[in-house]
């Protein structure tokens, strides 16, 4: 059986904590032949190449034994960056005042793009200013989000 990527991640979560660090997300891409498995980091003091390079030998090893993904694959692990991706509702909250883009799975009102001030984050519904309108656009919807650099 595949795991989905949230098993995948708490699969890792152990592991990244006990560096000190926060498991920000998990992506795993697959074009054509090639994948990639992409862990993004965080941490109080931001991430460093040696906070990566902890993180990828313990993953690693938890890889090997659990074997959750067939096929091959690249490990990447990162910092989320000044364009960090936004992988569950909690992390929305965190970010009110900001702008961020927003992919949507529907559309709303004609648009499945959305880029504006994030104004709140509740009961699992963002609220955005885009141009001057506020849109209340349900977390389940969102296909991918990241803050605007």
């Amino acid at each position: 059986m595949v795991a989905t990527i949230d098993n995948i991640a708490e699969l890792f979560r152990p592991a990244v904590t006990a560096l000190g660090l926060e498991l920000w997300g998990v992506e795993h891409l697959v074009r054509g032949h090639s994948a990639l498995l992409r862990i993004y980091i965080d941490g109080p003091d931001g991430i460093s190449i040696d906070d990566c390079e902890k993180v990828s030998r313990q993953v690693s090893a938890i890889l090997d034994v659990e074997d959750p993904i067939p096929g091959e694959y690249t490990l990447e692990v990162s910092s989320p960056g000044f364009d960090r991706p936004l992988f569950n509702f909690e992390q929305f909250g965190r970010f009110v005042g900001e702008v961020v883009n927003v992919r949507l799975r529907i559309p709303i009102d004609g648009r499945r793009k959305f880029k504006g001030v994030l104004e709140k984050a509740e009961n699992g519904v963002i609220f955005m200013t885009v141009d001057g309108n506020v849109y209340d656009i349900p977390y389940q919807q969102v296909d991918k989000a990241n803050i605007a650099p």
